[in-house]
C-alpha cells in the first residue's frame, strides 16, 4: 500500500513539474511571436524606437520571472502533497487520537481524552449511552493546559456494568467560575488512506476521516 501511494505522488509531482515547465515556455514563445510580428509589420517611416523594444523585453522578462515563480511553487506544493500522502500511508494499522466523542468499551475499559486550551481548577467528564443518557461523570480535579487522559471503568454512577459497545462524552471545564468546553479527543484504527484536492485523508471506521492536521497522537 505505502509503495503503491509513493509511485502515485512521485507521478504526480513529475506531472505537475512538467506542466508547470511547459506553461512557462508557452508564454515565452507567445511574447517572442508576438513581438516578431509586430516588428515584421512596423510602419518603415515610423519603426520602433530602441526604447519600445526594451521596454517589451522587460515586460516578457517580468512575466517569465512571475512565471518561473509560480511553477517554484507549484511544484513545491506537489512536493508538500506527496510527503502527506506517504505519512498518511505509514499510519495504516495504528491507532491515531483525532478529535471526536467517541468512547468505546471493551471488557471494563474504555480510553479517551480531553484537550484544554487553558488550565482548568475543575474538569468534568460525562459519558452518554446512545439514547444520550448520562451513564457516569467523572470528576478529573484541577489539570494543566495541553491533553488530558482519562480512563472509564465500564461502570455507571450506580456502580453497574455497563455493556460492552460505542458511547458518546461530552467535557466541561472550569476556571476561576467561569466554564468552557474543551475539545473531545477520541482514538481510532487506521484503515485507510484517501487522496484528494484537500490533501492526505485517514480513514477511521466509524470514525469518519481526518485531515493530518488534527492528528494529536499515534500509538
Amino acid at each position: 500500500m505505502v509503495d503503491s501511494v509513493q509511485n502515485s505522488t512521485s507521478v504526480t509531482t513529475q506531472t505537475s513539474a512538467s506542466k508547470a515547465a511547459s506553461e512557462v515556455g508557452a508564454t515565452q514563445d507567445r511574447f517572442l511571436k508576438l513581438l516578431v510580428t509586430q516588428m515584421k509589420n512596423q510602419d518603415p517611416l515610423n519603426p520602433l524606437d530602441n526604447a519600445q523594444v526594451t521596454s517589451q523585453m522587460a515586460q516578457l522578462s517580468t512575466v517569465t520571472g512571475i512565471d518561473k515563480l509560480n511553477a517554484t511553487v507549484q511544484a513545491l506544493s506537489a512536493n508538500m502533497t506527496a510527503t502527506q500522502s506517504l505519512q498518511a500511508a505509514s499510519m495504516i494499522g495504528h491507532v491515531a487520537m483525532v478529535p471526536g466523542k467517541q468512547i468505546d468499551l471493551f471488557e471494563g475499559n474504555a480510553d479517551a481524552a480531553v484537550e484544554l486550551m487553558n488550565p482548568a481548577d475543575k474538569l468534568t467528564v460525562t459519558i452518554e449511552d446512545a439514547k444520550g443518557n448520562a451513564v457516569r461523570t467523572l470528576q478529573l480535579g484541577a489539570q494543566d493546559a495541553g491533553i488530558v487522559d482519562f480512563k472509564w471503568d465500564g461502570l455507571d454512577n450506580s456502580g453497574t456494568a455497563m455493556a460492552d459497545g460505542n458511547y458518546k462524552f461530552i467535557a466541561q471545564a472550569e476556571l476561576s467560575g467561569k466554564k468552557s468546553d474543551p475539545t473531545t479527543l477520541s482514538y481510532g484504527l487506521v484503515d485507510s488512506v484517501t487522496l484528494n484536492a484537500d490533501g492526505a485523508k485517514l480513514s477511521l471506521g466509524n470514525r469518519g476521516d481526518a485531515g493530518l492536521d488534527t492528528v494529536r497522537r499515534i500509538l
